[in-house]
């Protein structure tokens, strides 16, 4: 049996995003992000599977540990996020006077805390704070977490879709240590890179140039600082299409003529929604 570890307690949104892509995979929960990263850095027989960004709150920010592992990414998951209120059985609306969450769900929520003059508690997961609800056997408090952190903590959905904005998304990622790549055929892949540049004036207009000869579309180009330093920076880049098509070789070797560190994150299928 695979084993998929990912951050969190039983469900997080990324167990629900887990048992979504391998329902029969062992599921196993960590505590942190690096946790995650180091056992499957580890064990080759293994995957996880990471928050990347949010549709609504932007970036997660693992970007460090991706350019620290360097793990293989084999596919992004896009899993629509529905926030809801969870309190103790036999809780209703009126007897809510706390909630607690994640700090990005209780931001994806703040219209209906204000609406309902809730307190808000900022707590490392949406899903431990339904567990620690479940425990505190308080009607006073609630938590904003997936209907899965209901059914696993045995709370009361007292209300659902509490979001601010319907048809939020958060792209997972699933990665693991192994190098593997899908045939190039017909299809829409993505391409996922990292690549650090020569210290020289103008470095980064002249690196891209070879996406805008070739025709590549980028679909995202972040930068991040280095470890302890402000003045070396390197970029997560995604493009559109298979590292095998021959406009996306020539591009990634002009880019590469321009670079202090070049690394292939992985190619995989591109999301279905994506087209949405």
């Amino acid at each position: 049996m695979s084993k998929i570890y990912f951050q969190g307690t039983f469900g997080a949104y990324s167990h629900l995003a887990a048992l979504s892509i391998e329902p029969n995979a062992e599921i196993i929960p960590c505590k942190t992000f690096d946790e995650c990263f180091l056992r499957a850095s580890k064990d080759s027989s293994s995957k996880i599977i990471i928050p990347e960004s949010n549709r609504i709150t932007g970036n997660i920010g693992i970007e460090y540990l991706i350019f620290e592992y360097r793990l293989n990414i084999y596919s992004e998951y896009f899993q629509k996020i529905e926030h809801n209120l969870l309190g103790i059985k036999g809780a209703r609306i009126s007897d809510i006077k706390e909630v607690y969450s994640h700090g990005q769900a209780l931001s994806q929520c703040s219209k209906f805390i204000k609406l309902n003059k809730l307190v808000e508690h900022v707590r490392a997961d949406t899903a431990g704070s339904a567990e620690m609800i479940s425990k505190s056997k308080d009607k006073k408090k609630a938590a904003i977490a997936s209907s899965l952190s209901a059914k696993t903590y045995n709370l009361e959905i007292i209300r659902t879709n509490i979001e601010n904005e319907k048809g939020n998304l958060t792209r997972f990622l699933v990665m693991g240590k192994n190098v593997s790549q899908p045939e190039f055929k017909n299809k829409k892949y993505i391409t996922s890179f990292l690549f650090k540049l020569k210290s020289k004036p103008a470095a980064l207009y002249q690196s891209l140039g070879g996406f805008a000869i070739n025709g590549v579309n980028l679909t995202k180009l972040q930068s991040y600082p280095e470890k302890n330093s402000f003045d070396s920076y390197f970029f997560l880049c995604d493009l559109d299409g298979h590292i095998e098509d021959p406009k996306v070789q020539k591009s990634l070797e002009e880019l590469g003529l321009h670079c202090q560190d070049f690394h292939v994150l992985g190619v995989f299928e591109a999301d279905k929604l994506r087209e949405n």
